[in-house]
């Protein structure tokens, strides 16, 4: 069973590490010669993962033909580049590749899901073998082979069983689910969330603040992904909160980075001109996640805070005592407390069949057993 990873960042190279240390043949596609030689030469990415060696199995190339066919191919490419990297290559996709993403955004401009370019771009054929990856997963960390848990969504749970088998060894489990749109809001909307932790501990606003943040933030997280037809549960999961908690507090968190600078007094321009080509997705999906509110008539006050700091030169505490001193309201969002029948799945609600996502009413006994 062979395995290819479209894009040579630290996220790709990190899947790819992993795929061929369970001993499955590997190919990483890049688009540079050189960091393509590199690799091949050295066992090193030296530009995106330096000190981890690369697996037996692992080899590198910038043929994207070759590279697509294979059974399993991973695209982790910015979502901004996604339709110039395959664009023209759409017919060199295998009949029965499965095809996951693991890239994480809304584009601007069209304010498409990753899911939503891809069925735009690719051909139809193609659309029944899509996945997609989320969840609390640091480059350098899955790289190293440390314990890692993820979630893979596929309309097909068929398609997102073969990939989580795929995947999963005994450091690294894959759960699987159906919310296709739940897991790709959560993973792209975290991001701009990071970005407002980074500030607001950068302001050195504290513990309780960061806390606030995290969870006001979950809450405009699942009022949008709700209102695109997500299950709330899913936001409870690992492509949620799991996701969520783990970028808005790591180190490691280009996203997070991006906020604490801006929170210390640094401009986004110099900021991003000082990051060397790596991506903090959350700065892109700030704008189109605000647009996208909008056009659905979202209160998401921490989304749009966020945009008004990277895009109209708004103060960040100016912001953070506008965003306080709001009309005080419940807290569960309207759209949230229709979408759970009305309070059906509050403390003393609804069964667990009928809170479960689409596809996935558990079975009895099911709150008792371990994960």
């Amino acid at each position: 069973m062979s395995c290819a990873v479209i894009g040579g960042g630290a996220f790709g190279t990190a899947m790819a590490y992993h795929l061929a240390r369970k001993g499955l043949p590997t190919t990483l596609w890049a688009r540079e010669a050189a960091l393509v030689e590199r690799i091949n030469s050295t066992r090193e990415n030296r530009a995106y993962l330096p000190g981890v060696k690369a697996p037996e199995g692992l080899v590198a190339t910038t043929d994207l033909a070759k590279a697509l066919n294979n059974k399993f191919v991973f695209l982790v490419v910015p979502t901004p580049y996604i339709e110039a990297t395959l664009g023209p290559y759409v017919d060199k996709i295998p009949p029965g590749t499965v095809l996951v993403s693991c890239s994480k955004g809304i584009l601007n401009g069209t304010m498409e899901t990753v899911e939503q370019l891809l069925r735009r771009v690719l051909p139809e054929e193609v659309h029944a073998r899509l996945a997609f990856l989320s969840g609390p997963s640091f480059a350098k960390e899955v790289a190293q082979g440390l314990p890692t848990m993820v979630t893979v969504a596929s309309r097909d749970e068929a398609v997102a069983q073969e990939v989580q088998e795929v995947l999963s060894s005994q450091l690294f489990r894959c759960y699987r689910t159906t919310d296709v749109t739940g897991v790709e809001m959560g993973g792209a909307l975290k991001n701009v969330l990071a970005i407002a932790c980074g500030i607001s501990d950068g302001l050195n606003l504290g513990s309780n603040a960061r806390a606030a943040l995290i969870t006001r933030g979950l809450a405009e997280v699942t009022t949008m992904a709700t209102a695109m037809g997500a299950h709330p549960l899913t936001m409870l999961g690992l492509g949620g909160i799991g996701d969520l908690v783990l970028t808005c507090t790591g180190d490691l968190s280009r996203n997070r980075t991006v906020g604490l600078r801006i929170g210390r007094g640094e401009k986004l321009d110099a900021i991003t001109h000082s990051m060397g080509g790596a991506h903090a997705e959350g700065v892109l999906t700030a704008r189109s996640a605000y647009q996208l509110a909008r056009r659905m008539g979202l209160d998401c006050a921490t989304i749009e805070g966020i945009y008004r700091v990277l895009y109209e030169g708004a103060d960040p505490m100016e912001t953070v005592k506008e965003n306080m001193s709001r009309e005080l309201k419940h807290e569960v969002p309207e759209v949230l407390q229709q979408r759970l029948g009305g309070g059906a799945a509050k403390a003393n609600g609804g069964s667990a069949a009928a809170a479960a996502p689409a596809g996935h009413a558990p079975a009895a006994g099911d709150r008792a057993r371990p994960s």
